[in-house]
Order: C-alpha cells, then sequence, then structure tokens
C-alpha cells in the first residue's frame, strides 16, 4: 500500500498552457520535486502510462486530476485529444509509470507534434533509472550509450550487441529479470569479460548493486530470475580503438587456427569489435 504523505505547500503561481513532461520517483516516492507537485496539482490533463499507478502517486500526495491512459498501444488515440487539449490553452502533463518520460516510454511524438504545433514543451525533471545507475556504477560517464532493452532472443539480441560492441563509452541497459541470466551470458559472449555492473530495485526497499566481470555476473545465481527493475551497465571495451592493422593481424594468427567464423568470434571478444564485420574480413584473408 501507498504510505500517505501530507498535502504539499504548492507554489501559488498560476501555470502557463503547454505540455509539461514529468519526472516521477522510480520506486522511493520522497523522490518526487516540489515542481512535479506544483505541475500535476494545476493540470487540466495528466496523461499517465497507466492511470493506476499515476492514481496511487497522486493519493499518496492528495492530488486528483483528471487521468488519461497514453501508453504505446493507445497513444494514437490519445495524442490528438491531447494536441486539441494544448491548442485550446490546456496545462497538460505526461508521465510514466516511473522515471523520466521518453526514457525506454512512449511520448517522443506527442512532444514532437506539440512542439511543431507551436505550444511550449516543458522538461520538469527529476528520478532516472538511467542516471542513477551510472552515478553508483563506478564505470566511467564522460560517455555512455543508452541502449534500451535488448531483444529477448538470444540470436537477435547477439547481433544487437555487436551494433554497439564498437562503442567506446559505458553501455546502459535495462533488462527484465527473466531473461537478465541469459543477456549477461550474450554480453561476454559478444562485447568481452568487461567490467559490468548490475542495479536492481534502485531506490527500493531491496536496492541491489553487484559489480564484476561480465562472465562473474552471468554465473551469478542470484541473477536467474531476479525481480524488480534491472539496469545494466557495461564499461568500455580497449581505451584504444583497434586498427584495422590490428584486427587483420589478429585474423591471420586465428585463422591459422580455426575456422573463419570462429577467428572472427576469437577477434572480436579479444578487440572489442564487430563480430559480423570481422567474419566477412576473415573470408577475405581466407580466400
Amino acid at each position: 500500500m501507498a504510505r500517505a504523505f501530507p498535502p504539499p505547500a504548492l507554489d501559488d503561481a498560476p501555470l502557463a498552457s503547454g505540455l509539461y513532461v514529468v519526472a516521477t520517483p522510480i520506486g522511493n516516492l520522497r523522490d518526487i520535486t516540489l515542481r512535479a507537485l506544483d505541475v500535476l496539482a494545476q493540470a487540466d490533463l495528466v496523461l499517465a502510462e497507466d492511470t493506476r499507478v499515476a492514481g496511487k502517486l497522486l493519493s499518496a500526495f492528495g492530488l486528483s486530476a483528471k487521468l488519461e491512459r497514453y501508453d504505446e498501444h493507445g497513444a494514437e488515440r490519445a495524442r490528438p485529444r491531447a494536441l486539441a487539449a494544448l491548442a485550446g490553452g490546456a496545462r497538460v502533463a505526461l508521465v510514466s509509470d516511473a522515471g523520466t518520460p521518453l526514457v525506454s516510454d512512449p511520448g517522443y511524438r506527442l512532444v514532437r507534434e506539440a512542439a511543431q504545433a507551436g505550444h511550449p514543451v516543458f522538461p520538469i525533471p527529476g528520478a532516472s533509472a538511467l542516471l542513477a545507475g551510472l552515478s553508483v556504477a563506478g564505470l566511467p560517464t564522460d560517455r555512455f550509450l543508452f541502449a534500451g532493452f535488448p531483444p529477448p532472443k538470444s540470436a537477435a539480441r547477439r547481433a544487437f550487441l555487436e551494433e554497439v560492441a564498437g562503442v567506446r563509452a559505458t553501455l546502459v541497459f535495462f533488462e527484465g529479470g527473466s531473461r537478465l541470466a541469459a543477456s549477461l551470458a550474450d554480453m561476454a559472449a559478444v562485447l568481452g569479460d568487461r567490467e559490468a555492473v548490475v542495479c536492481r530495485e534502485l531506490t527500493k526497499l531491496y536496492e541491489t548493486v553487484v559489480r564484476g566481470r561480465l562472465a562473474d555476473l552471468a554465473a551469478d545465481p542470484r541473477f536467474e530470475a531476479p525481480k524488480g527493475e534491472i539496469v545494466v551497465l557495461v564499461g568500455p571495451g580497449r581505451e584504444t580503438a583497434a586498427t584495422a592493422a590490428d584486427a587483420d593481424a589478429a585474423l591471420a594468427e586465428a585463422l591459422g587456427r580455426l575456422k573463419p567464423a570462429d577467428a572472427a568470434a576469437e577477434v572480436a571478444k579479444a578487440l572489442g569489435l564487430p563480430r559480423r564485420d570481422l567474419y566477412r574480413r576473415a573470408l577475405e584473408l581466407k580466400r
């Protein structure tokens, strides 16, 4: 049951017409911002990924609002109504189930079309699982790539991972508990045995942050099928990108022992380069 909080002392300043992209807590309700409460208290319409979740959040702070569902299935129906409300001078708030809207959540088309129609769009920043994970991981944060959810099937997931293997930045993924162990194993196979961090249930009662090498994390029994929301962060590959000459030299050596596919896989793991490209090059060298 949601914990009840006393009604907040709201800002008396009137809210301007426009679209407000409002971040909400990712677990701990006390991570809501005062400005977010101001907006939700005065909004004429709140678009929510799940109106039940948004309703519990509002109720916890003694607020009420007109709620309308805005998820990936209902967005096409809800967006014209939201744009019409904006055209009429309404204050419209967009929230997701948790965290900052548009980060692996629906909403970018609404923001784009509202801006194209000339309506003001206001960011109301706050909690984000992506940034919370980065802040505690202990991995480089000067460059990072948020890759979202990997595909559910192993073959598609490995192809997806090969696309980002050569990116010289910390990689950030969201993942479901039922697929976590298999996803970590594929990451170890495609990305190499890099440093990685698994963050589960951030800001909640059973918050867990586990650091290690990808292969060790993949074999950790705690990650067989954990419950809760999970962020996986993978450190960058080699600090200095391998050159084409490096790749050719490594492939030539590996081809003396292995078939092209196996040679490409070995060099991809060692150099942090896409296996698909290395396989094509291995065939050329073999010929």
